[in-house]
């Protein structure tokens, strides 16, 4: 048994040791906000944060992260400065990838709140968006750092 904090809520599931915590999101906890892209850690759709730090999912084993704090997109308030920036600069498209991107961006701006464009380029680098909304992601981590410095 092993015991997961999910969005501050406490979880006990019986999964063999080495299950991506991706699935254990989606099929055990039923939060299928975290998506499941390319299995190999390198797309970023399944991204979450554990402890506040962004990590690919799909590549973490369960027993990992066994009594840290994990957040999906659905523990990310819906009025999170983030998610607000991401419905005003009209960053999705298809929206697969923008669980991951959103949580990717909250990191980010955890470490450094007024980044760069430059930093912003680099600390998304290994989250791919298909559609190609790259600069309406980086429009909407500018606004959200704005909107944090208020």
């Amino acid at each position: 048994m092993t015991k997961l904090i999910v969005n501050d809520k406490e979880y006990r599931v019986n999964v063999k040791a080495g299950v991506p915590l991706v699935w254990v999101i989606r099929e055990e906890l039923k939060l299928t906000g975290t998506k499941f892209g390319c299995g190999l850690g390198l797309c970023g759709a399944c991204t979450v944060l554990i402890d506040g730090v962004a990590q690919r999912s799909c590549v973490t084993p369960v027993e990992k992260v066994e009594g840290k704090r994990i957040t999906t997109i659905e523990g990310l308030p819906d009025n999170h400065p983030v998610k607000t920036a991401w419905i005003r600069e009209q960053v999705p498209q298809c929206g697969y990838c923008q669980p991951g991107q959103i949580l990717q961006a909250v990191a980010l701006l955890a470490q450094k709140p007024d980044p760069s464009d430059q930093e912003i380029g680099e600390y998304l680098n290994g989250n791919v968006c298909r559609c190609g909304t790259y600069p309406r992601i980086k429009a909407a981590i500018k606004a959200a750092a704005k909107e944090g410095r208020r």
